[in-house]
């Protein structure tokens, strides 16, 4: 999956990923290669990434929005 991670005045992490975990509001969810579209709020707390090296890189958020769709995934924090 191709991932970007932006702040309102920089982009945070921009590169392919296997696995993408985050803080919703109603809970953690993940999200894997393949999956089906989706768009939804996030809350305060840890964003993994697990990159296509088996990196992990980890951010501490206050809030955001995510969209993804065939693969491609935006990740909009404060």
């Amino acid at each position: 999956m191709k991932v970007k991670i932006t702040k309102p005045d920089s982009t945070v992490f921009e590169g392919d990923a296997k696995l993408i975990q985050l803080p919703g509001t109603g809970g953690l969810f993940e999200i894997m290669n393949n999956h089906a579209p989706i768009i939804s709020s996030l809350g305060k707390g840890s964003l993994r990434i697990i990159d296509t090296d088996d990196h992990e890189h980890t951010f501490d958020i206050r809030g955001g929005v995510v969209k993804g769709q065939q693969n491609d995934i935006l990740i909009l924090v404060q």
